[in-house]
């Protein structure tokens, strides 16, 4: 895939454009966007993502257009999940949810340029060591077989991780919120606020999160221009994700059990990929096979998007069913009491 270099220059304005347009128009002036609002900014950010893919198409052809929607659904499907963690943060450090956006968005943009970082590690990798899929394939099979045992739960408790408490060891911290300043001065002393602190919980839990999912789409395309866009195009829209779907993470409760097929699939289909990079096969009439077929890529998007909706409509049927319980039980109960409290034909005479 030829990209000049005019283009990534058009990308990367493109996407930062997008951030600052983001600051400005939402994150500047603090408030708690309604439901309306995300449905609105989340459905014309996918429409961004789906007409990049549109474009990658037409100028690039079916192979790398697939590649790209391929990518973006499976990040897209892998940042749902990062919203639990995100949910378990702002729960934990108290985020007023007035200043919820910009803490968002801004440990959204440092995760995007950490994971740029992750991107062009593994692109140099992938040149140089053509092993590595082994590397990522078994990963990946590993973090499916990871997130099958951990099923439907999620921990209930942020635990802060070693980047957090460094920054707390050696910059002075206040307890309170700031409105949302990120350093305030106190008797002549510069102080950080629980603000940066949080943001920078987003964008390091993130972090983690771009060890699953840069080598699972290293294992859908290795052309980092299109594992580039699809990464920041996922990323650019989960601010506003997390307030559209805020109340129905705990209702996904197959997620889990989705992300771990698309995993465990993609690690599978980077080992066959590895046997063919490394010529792993046998000679038959002078003639070199492989041992296995390469899965297509259009085969690999079918498989990701099947599985995101069953997982999806299976999620809402199982918590459809327990809420009708939960009610029916309430019901009865209440009956219950109210034919306990109710006087017995003896006690009325």
């Amino acid at each position: 895939m030829d990209v000049p270099v005019w283009v990534w220059l058009v990308t990367v304005g493109l996407i930062v454009g997008m951030l600052a347009f983001d600051f400005v128009g939402h994150v500047r002036t603090p408030h708690a966007p309604s439901i309306r609002e995300a449905a609105w900014w989340s459905a014309g950010y996918v429409a961004v993502a789906l007409l990049f893919g549109v474009v990658v198409w037409a100028v690039w052809g079916s192979v790398y257009g697939g590649e790209y929607f391929a990518g973006y659904v499976t990040e897209k499907s892998l940042s749902v999940d990062n919203l639990f963690v995100f949910v378990l943060i702002m729960t934990s450090f108290r985020v007023p949810r007035l200043y919820q956006q910009k803490v968002l968005l801004i440990g959204i943009t440092i995760a995007l340029v950490l994971r740029t970082i992750f991107i062009l590690l593994g692109a140099a990798l992938i040149e140089n060591f053509s092993w590595i899929f082994y590397v990522f394939g078994a990963f990946l099979i590993y973090t499916a077989y990871a997130q099958i045992k951990s099923g439907s739960g999620h921990d209930e408790e942020f635990s802060e991780n070693g980047v957090l408490r460094l920054t707390r060891r050696i910059f002075p911290t206040t307890d309170a919120y700031v409105e949302d300043r990120l350093t305030t001065r106190i008797d002549g002393k510069r102080y950080i606020t629980p603000m940066l602190i949080v943001m920078i919980a987003i964008g390091s839990a993130d972090l983690l999160f771009a060890v699953d999912s840069i080598p699972a789409i290293f294992g859908l395309t290795q052309e980092t221009y299109l594992v580039f866009a699809a990464n920041a195009f996922s990323l650019l829209g989960l601010r506003q994700l997390y307030f559209l779907i805020d109340g129905l993470l705990d209702r996904l409760v197959y997620l889990a059990y989705g992300l771990a097929a698309i995993l465990g699939f993609i690690g599978v289909k980077l080992l066959i990929h590895a046997m063919h990079t490394n010529e792993v096969g046998f000679i038959n009439g002078g003639e070199h096979i492989t041992v296995v077929p390469e899965i297509p890529t259009s085969l690999s998007l079918i498989f990701i998007v099947v599985v995101l909706t069953i997982t999806t409509v299976a999620s809402l049927l199982k918590d459809r069913r327990e809420r009708l319980r939960s009610a029916e039980r309430a019901a009865v109960e209440a009956a219950a009491a109210r034919e306990a409290a109710s006087p017995t034909a003896d006690e009325k005479h």
